[in-house]
């Protein structure tokens, strides 16, 4: 019997997401990978729910290990790369849009808040910034989700003559100007306008539910 741990579960998990898709994921398969009995591996996890959790939160380690915003940066480019950062980690795993759609960071909140207090000492109004990175969250999981969803189909045709061919990431880099654009329109709209008091009640992890703030 190989020896394991939760770590190693996890990544020979991902490394079976790689191989054959979400959809054939199985606890039995990786069982039968990992050379185990596969009662054995709900001492690691209970459900595959909850293997699906880990996995998700393992895949993101890319993203949640880059630097964190510094006072010297400019907060429009940081929230550009920013963005771009979650969307190559979505990209390097298979499926990887759809195992990370529906998870929440639990794990990430402090990185989170200190990317939110960036923006908002940046001049950015708090409930701006947060809905600003909610929508570029889910926008960038959407736009990964569909350009994953075309490269799987595998059905050999040939789009339609009249039908615009569209580059992935052109597409994302134009959506994502535009998500910005309105950011720093709305911010210099509340820079000119008297000060007010826009906090959100339920403060930063009210933004960071499914597919949300990252």
């Amino acid at each position: 019997m190989t020896k394991v741990n939760r770590e190693i579960v996890v990544s020979e998990a991902l490394d079976l997401l790689d191989e054959v898709g979400l959809d054939t994921v199985s606890t039995r398969r990786l069982a039968k990978r990992l050379g185990v009995e596969q009662p054995s591996l709900y001492w690691y996890f209970r459900t595959k729910k909850d293997l699906l959790a880990a996995m998700a939160e393992a895949a993101m380690a890319p993203h949640t290990a880059a630097p964190l915003p510094t006072p010297d940066d400019d907060w429009r480019d940081w929230f550009l790369d920013n963005t771009r950062s979650f969307r190559r980690t979505l990209l390097m795993r298979r499926d990887g849009a759809r195992l990370h759609a529906g998870s929440t960071p639990a794990g990430d909140l402090d990185r989170i808040r200190r990317k939110m207090d960036f923006l908002v000492t940046s001049g950015v109004p708090e409930r701006d910034a947060q809905m600003a990175m909610l929508a570029a969250g889910r926008f960038t999981v959407g736009s990964v989700l569909e350009e994953q969803a075309d490269a799987g189909s595998g059905d050999g045709s040939d789009p339609s003559a009249d039908m615009p061919v569209i580059d992935c990431e052109s597409a994302f880099e134009a959506g994502l100007t535009l998500i910005l654009d309105g950011l720093v329109h709305r911010t210099a709209l509340r820079a000119a306008s008297p000060p007010a008091d826009n906090r959100m009640t339920t403060g930063v992890t009210g933004a960071t539910g499914a597919t949300g703030v990252h």
